[in-house]
């Protein structure tokens, strides 16, 4: 199957590194995706005052024949070597991450590594009734289409939708991993936790931003809830209201 990928030699898809105060946000991006997708919300952040960092995870924004030597323990594994990175450069950290990157924030959070969580369109389980079965369906298909591109697709910014067509099927359970990972460990949690969800995401199930809310300890909770933009809702037009609302949220955290 022949899948489609981004130019990802373009700017927006680089990492970056945007200095500012000491309070620092490093930012992951989602399963598929690149840096880009988090590059706006990061220059919202950064003309805050904050120190920004945007990370690719290994396998990401290149080609499906990198991103199949990879899974949850190396995109795990990056995220906290930049948490360490941004540990040498300020006094405080959070973690911010959009779908998967928010389940790995979720887990910088459980395991104790950031002074707070924002969680973005996170799932604590994914519509598509396949994904449970990535780890033996691989052999027999070895790599899944996200398919063609529909109304959602036509809601994103098209300078920072930058992200693979597909993924290597063997893949899809490094991603089961991490949500059943982020979800068990929500009881760990006991930093200030911001959920951001939209009621018009299709990929991830309805009740995640509440089952993330509910099963956390934290003792300061926000809800952001978002209307009807897709699941990738920091390239449209909510990322405004994102950026605001989070800015609010670190400050008051």
């Amino acid at each position: 199957m022949k899948i489609s990928n981004s130019d990802f030699t373009r700017p927006e898809a680089q990492p970056f590194l945007l200095e500012g105060g000491r309070h620092g946000v490093l930012l992951i991006h989602g399963f598929t995706g690149s840096a880009a997708h988090m590059r706006p919300v990061g220059e919202g952040l950064h003309e805050a005052g904050f120190t920004v960092q945007g990370i690719n995870l290994p396998g990401h924004a290149k080609d499906l024949a990198a991103m199949k030597k990879t899974g949850a323990d190396e995109w795990l594994g990056a995220a906290k070597d930049a948490v360490r990175s941004l540990r040498g450069r300020c006094e405080t950290v959070t973690a911010m991450g959009l779908s998967m990157g928010g389940c790995i924030s979720l887990i910088l959070g459980e395991e104790g590594l950031v002074d707070s969580v924002v969680a973005v369109s996170a799932p604590m389980a994914a519509q598509n009734p396949l994904l449970p079965l990535a780890g033996v369906l691989w052999p027999l298909v070895p790599t899944i289409s996200w398919g063609a591109p529909g109304k959602a697709e036509s809601m994103l910014d098209p300078q920072y939708n930058l992200g693979y067509g597909g993924f290597p099927t063997r893949c899809g359970a490094g991603l089961h991993r991490l949500i059943r990972t982020a979800k068990a460990g929500l009881p760990k949690l006991t930093c200030p936790l911001m959920v951001i969800q939209s009621h018009g995401d299709e990929t991830i199930s309805a009740d995640s931003a509440d089952i993330i809310t509910g099963g956390a300890a934290s003792g300061r909770k926000k809800m952001l809830w978002l209307e009807e933009v897709p699941h990738v809702c920091t390239i449209t037009r909510e990322t405004p209201r994102i950026i605001a609302e989070t800015v609010a949220f670190l400050r008051e955290a």
